[in-house]
C-alpha cells in the first residue's frame, strides 16, 4: 500500500471515529478535550489535503510543502498526546473516579516510544562502534583516524 493511500485510509478511520463520537456521547464542546479534538480532527484533514497537493520533487515549492507538512504532522502528534491528557482529566471530572494510573500509565508508554525513537536514530551508530554484545570490535577506517595520527605514522617510516 503506498503511503497516499495509508493517509486516506487513516483519515477515513478517523471520520469514521469522530462519527460514533458525534452520535454516542454528549458533545457540547464545553471542555477543552471536545473543542481541541475538534481542532485535531480539522488539523488531520488539512494535513490530509496538504499531502495529496504535494509538489514534484524538484519543484521550487516542494521545500516550502515540506515544512508545512512537517510542521502540520508534528503539531497533530503533540496536540493529539496533549488531548488524551485533557481527556484523562474530563473523564475524572465527569466520573467523579480517578483517572491518576491511567496518567501515568500513558506518560510511561511516552516516555518509552521517545525512547524508542532516539534509540533507532542512533542504532546504525552503535553498530559501527561495535559496542553491541556478541560483536567483535571495529577497526578504525582511514576516515575515523585523524590527519594528525595520520602524519606522525608517516613520519617514522623511512624514505
Amino acid at each position: 500500500m503506498m503511503v497516499q493511500e495509508k493517509g486516506i485510509l487513516s483519515v477515513l478511520l478517523l471520520t469514521a471515529g469522530a462519527i460514533m463520537s458525534f452520535t454516542n456521547f454528549e458533545n457540547a464542546f464545553n471542555n477543552d478535550h471536545q473543542r481541541l479534538g475538534l481542532a485535531l480532527y480539522g488539523l488531520v484533514w488539512l494535513q490530509m489535503l496538504v499531502g495529496i497537493i504535494r509538489p514534484h520533487r524538484g519543484s521550487n515549492a516542494r521545500s516550502g510543502w515540506f515544512f508545512v507538512h512537517w510542521l502540520l504532522g508534528t503539531a497533530v502528534s503533540v496536540l493529539g498526546i496533549i488531548n488524551i491528557y485533557t481527556g484523562l482529566q474530563a473523564y475524572g471530572k465527569k466520573t467523579s473516579r480517578s483517572a491518576r494510573i491511567w496518567t501515568i500509565l500513558f506518560t510511561v508508554e511516552i516516555c518509552i516510544i521517545a525512547l524508542l525513537y532516539l534509540f533507532q536514530e542512533k542504532w546504525e551508530y552503535i553498530q559501527k562502534q561495535g559496542v553491541i554484545l556478541g560483536n567483535e570490535p571495529v577497526q578504525p577506517t582511514e576516515q575515523e583516524i585523524s590527519p594528525t595520527h595520520k602524519q606522525k605514522e608517516t613520519a617514522e617510516e623511512p624514505c
